[in-house]
């Protein structure tokens, strides 16, 4: 996708009007803020402390958070105070409860200590479990330590809310010059725009220095390249916080997102997008993590979103963006979704018959899926294929999936959707789904859902391989008595609109 020289201009025109306002302040160092503190031992363990945080962001103090290289001198981290979600499902009244957040940047090995500061707990959970990390316990305080950058739950007695993310980065490669004529720099401090609003120049990096608070969208519109990067906070209450749109070779990475409005990142009718190691934390409806509209060769790698809507939207037409959707892949994730989904695809579309959109080429790896609490039937499924306004999924791909005892939900849902609240066609179907090395452990899941629409609107081809359930294998062969379905041991309802469903074991599938 190129550029009319027109645009191109006024797109240089603009980088020139934002590096001017850098020289007015705006762009920068904070005045008096702190610098990045970084300690380090002989063996090259090395950990870099964020800034102090600008007065103007809200702090808790639930937790006190200390790093170190391994046996050298403890630093405290500054606590973030973040907003989630919980829905009444009778009142509709979102209590928006209060938890926390640290980050620190480190390489080597590194000892963590996290104190509870109210004291009186029984026990300290570290998740995703499949990390396997066991703290020590010394009173009100769990001490570990890490080998490898992670994105942390700490909770003390299962406490949903009050509990401390931590987001332990890997040391930053080769940050931006300031002085760089193609960079809007950030330093550490609190940074506002007059209207809310960066428009981000073709071809322009903006960085977020450690310990800078942006309150403002990041907004790359029509750019043939751009860069979103650092270790700094978007911190903004209106509308979406990072939006890619007609764009492409678009890169972001390393930036946190608090309290937007609606969702965290969103990508339209653009390609060659990249976003990792987005860290994403909202309360309000619609707020949803990551959002991709009408795009194709989209990465998503690394990622902790904790939402109060879908966690991982993927979608065709919608607003005013039209056409397909392919070549997505979601990667090496942690998602928790407060409210709706953690994985969505397919239910808004184009509904005119004559203008059909595809969703293909969709991969979902090594993935960590920590909640879901989601009170409507048909907004449930930590993993939701549920295509409507006449869109087809097809070619789908799910590979080592780990989902922990949700709150309020189902493990999967695929549904041909013709749904008044947000269609008004229905899908022409889903076809080619392979699932392989899924695993749920817990009691709260109800039912899974497989439900065609009618013969010509079906499911087709789907195949669970090594599905298992709190540590049983789902299988169509054996291992259960011979009148009952395969798919009862999930439990899953599947109507009959649904062709092609297999329960394979890993044996079995390697023998096809």
């Amino acid at each position: 996708m190129s550029m009319p020289v027109r645009r191109r201009t006024t797109l240089q025109a603009a980088g020139a009007a934002a590096l001017a306002a850098a020289a007015t302040g705006v762009v920068g160092a904070a005045r008096g803020a702190t610098p990045a503190a970084e300690a380090s031992d002989a063996a090259g363990d090395r950990v870099v402390v964020h800034p102090t945080l600008p007065s103007q962001v809200p702090t808790n103090n639930s937790f006190t958070v200390k790093v170190r290289p391994a046996d050298g001198t403890w630093q405290t981290l500054d606590v973030y105070r973040v907003r989630l979600a919980l829905i009444n499902p009778i009142t509709a009244r979102n209590e928006a409860p209060l938890s926390s957040m640290a980050a620190f940047d480190f390489s080597g090995t590194v000892e963590v200590e996290v104190t509870y500061n109210p004291g009186g707990f029984e026990k300290v959970r570290i998740r995703p479990d499949s990390y396997g990390i066991t703290p020590e316990v010394l009173g009100s305080t769990a001490r570990f330590t890490l080998d490898r950058p992670r994105n942390l739950v700490i909770q003390v007695d299962d406490k949903v809310f009050d509990c401390l993310h931590l987001l332990a980065n890997p040391l930053e490669q080769d940050p931006p010059a300031q002085d760089d004529p193609k960079v809007i720099y950030f330093g550490p401090g609190y940074h506002t725009r007059p209207d809310g609003m960066l428009t981000v120049p073709d071809g322009t990096t903006v960085y977020l220095a450690a310990g800078a608070v942006l309150t403002a969208n990041v907004i790359f519109e029509g750019v043939e390249s751009g860069r979103l990067i650092g270790r700094g906070v978007i911190y903004t209450r209106t509308g979406g916080a990072i939006s890619v749109h007609d764009s492409q070779n678009v890169h972001i990475d390393g930036i946190t997102v608090l309290n937007p409005r609606y969702s965290s990142a969103n990508v339209a009718e653009s390609s060659n997008v990249t976003i990792s190691n987005l860290r994403s934390f909202s309360a309000d409806g619609w707020g949803d993590g990551i959002d991709i509209y009408c795009s194709e060769n989209v990465t998503i790698d690394g990622c902790f979103l904790r939402n109060s809507d879908d966690c991982i939207a993927i979608y065709t037409h919608r607003n005013d963006w039209y056409g397909d959707t392919r070549n997505i892949t979601v990667k090496n994730c942690s998602l928790w979704a407060d409210v709706a989904h953690p994985i969505n695809v397919g239910i808004h579309g184009n509904p005119d018959p004559d203008a059909p959109e595809v969703l293909e080429n969709l991969r979902f790896e090594n993935i960590d899926i920590l909640d879901q609490r989601e009170p409507q039937q048909t907004a449930q499924g930590c993993i939701a294929l549920n295509p409507g306004d006449g869109n087809l999924i097809r070619d789908v791909r799910c590979d080592s999936i780990r989902v922990e005892d949700i709150r309020w939900g189902q493990l999967i849902q695929m549904r041909i959707a013709f749904d008044p609240k947000w269609n008004t066609a229905v899908a022409r179907g889903v076809e080619g789904v392979y699932i392989k090395d899924l695993t749920y452990t817990g009691t709260h899941a109800s039912t899974s859902l497989l439900i065609g629409y009618d013969a010509d609107h079906a499911i087709k081809d789907v195949t669970f391989e090594n599905l298992v359930i709190n540590g049983r294998v789902i299988r169509d062969s054996g291992g259960k008595p011979a009148w009952y379905l395969a798919s009862d041991g999930v439990p899953m309802f599947v109507n009959s609109h649904v062709q092609g469903l297999r329960f394979l074991t890993t044996e079995e599938a390697a023998a096809l």
